[in-house]
């Protein structure tokens, strides 16, 4: 029972929420609704220029239905693959599964980077016209968020 607590005690210590900073105070950009930029929205309705990007983002970051389809049937080809007694069947469905759903994620991602670019177009459009200034880095915010993080370092030892 301990343990069971401890745990669920460190995963709500580590919310990752992106912060912007405006009149030298933190404010969360997703707030707890369930759109995310909406915690910019009281700032951003100043601007009508801002709040079309901003309600663009929002209506692209919702559910998106062939995403969901995708990764459905790449799921369905791997579970029918490792059900098939047929070796070049079973190879053939694993293989195509696997790369539906590689495809699928890639798609999702360059997705959600792209949709980003709403949201950070609305935080300078309102910044060109009003006070308060929103400062958000939205590469502060990447380091805590990306899925993926390399780091890539090649060495070469000589030896005579």
């Amino acid at each position: 029972m301990f343990l069971i607590y401890q745990i669920e005690h460190a995963s709500a210590v580590e919310t990752c929420s992106r912060v912007a900073i405006i009149n030298y105070q933190e404010v969360l950009v997703d707030s707890n609704s369930s759109d995310k930029g909406e915690g910019l929205r009281y700032h951003l309705e100043k601007d009508e220029v801002a709040k079309s990007y901003l309600d663009t983002y929002q209506k692209n970051s919702g559910f998106f239905w062939p995403n969901a389809a995708l990764g459905t049937i790449g799921t369905g080809l791997i579970m029918y693959g490792f059900f098939n007694d047929n070796p070049e069947d079973k190879r053939l469905l694993l293989i195509s599964g696997a790369s539906t759903m590689l495809l699928n994620f890639f798609v999702a991602k360059t997705l959600e980077i792209t949709n980003e670019e709403n949201l950070n177009r609305a935080i300078e459009e309102y910044n060109k016209r009003n006070l308060p200034k929103i400062y958000f880095s939205p590469e502060e915010n990447r380091s805590q968020s990306d899925f993926f993080q390399y780091k890539v370092a090649l060495s070469k030892t000589w030896s005579f």
